[in-house]
């Protein structure tokens, strides 16, 4: 067995944050959900774990992450039809600044403000989203802003020219009429693993729904659906993606149905391979 001394590894980005630097912002939002509420306590639970002294600082292909990101704190939601607009507005001020926005949600509606944010930076974006739910309802419950839908609204506008969906397994006919609508390309819990699929160029957006786990592995979810990855399997797609990640989401973490903190530490885990990967191409 080779042993690595990770301390003796160099890091260039200890202590200055770069242009580009990897920024998280909080986006305590879950007014669109569909089933139960929580998500928006999500985001300070999410640092806490990420931060705790059980673990440390370093992602499993060595990277050094002290001093490589910033932390721009949550955005302040205001209420009703507002909030899409002061989610998109801090997530482009983040743009503007040559920052690389992680948003901790949330709910995953909130993807959709994030990325109108980001279609004005970015032409030709890929979206790389793990998620047991395509999100692709044209409206739910009357609703076309439901965490079911942003990925329609997404794709409608023209937000990105490519969405991979990882670890679908509850596709009904709708959603797999609109992601033929949209040129989808979705692959379904059964058929994974999907790592060839993944060495991708250009600008890539991760949005990342901790239920694309199973729940065994992440019971704090509102939408508990068995069959889904580990997380091991979750790293290693991670890990597998080529090209530059501009920006990721990590939503619908609901620490109201999470068991002693589960949860949140897998959660902190994903969030240390993501914040990884983006420093790796600076």
């Amino acid at each position: 067995m080779v042993r690595i001394d990770l301390a003796k590894m160099p890091n260039p980005h200890k202590n200055k944050p770069v242009m580009g630097a990897p920024t998280l912002l909080g986006i305590p939002f879950d007014a669109n959900s569909s089933y139960l509420r929580g998500p928006a306590e999500a985001p300070p639970r999410i640092r806490e774990a990420f931060r705790c002294e059980s673990s440390n600082i370093w992602t499993e292909s060595g990277v050094n992450l002290d001093g490589a990101f910033l932390d721009a704190d949550d955005v302040t939601i205001p209420e009703g039809d507002a909030a899409f607009a002061a989610i998109e507005k801090a997530v482009g001020e983040l743009l503007d600044k040559d920052r690389r926005p992680i948003c901790l949600g949330g709910d995953h509606s909130i993807t959709y403000p994030i990325l109108r944010a980001f279609r004005k930076h970015f032409a030709g974006l890929t979206i790389v989203h793990f998620d047991a739910h395509p999100d692709l309802y044209d409206e739910f419950e009357g609703n076309r802003h439901s965490h079911a839908c942003p990925f329609a609204r997404i794709m409608e506008e023209s937000c990105a020219k490519r969405l991979i969906q990882l670890g679908i397994r509850t596709m009904n006919e709708h959603q797999r009429q609109q992601a033929n609508r949209f040129g989808v390309e979705v692959v379904p819990m059964r058929e994974l693993p999907a790592l060839k699929l993944l060495k991708l160029a250009g600008p890539i957006y991760v949005s990342f729904d901790v239920d694309v786990l199973d729940p065994a592995f992440a019971p704090g979810i509102s939408h508990r659906e068995p069959g889904g990855m580990s997380v091991r399997e979750a790293i290693a797609h991670l890990h597998a993606i080529r090209g530059e990640i501009v920006g990721a989401d990590l939503v619908e973490y609901n620490p109201r149905q999470d068991v002693a903190g589960l949860t949140a530490m897998v959660c902190g885990k994903i969030l240390k391979e993501m914040l990884g990967k983006m420093v790796q191409v600076l």
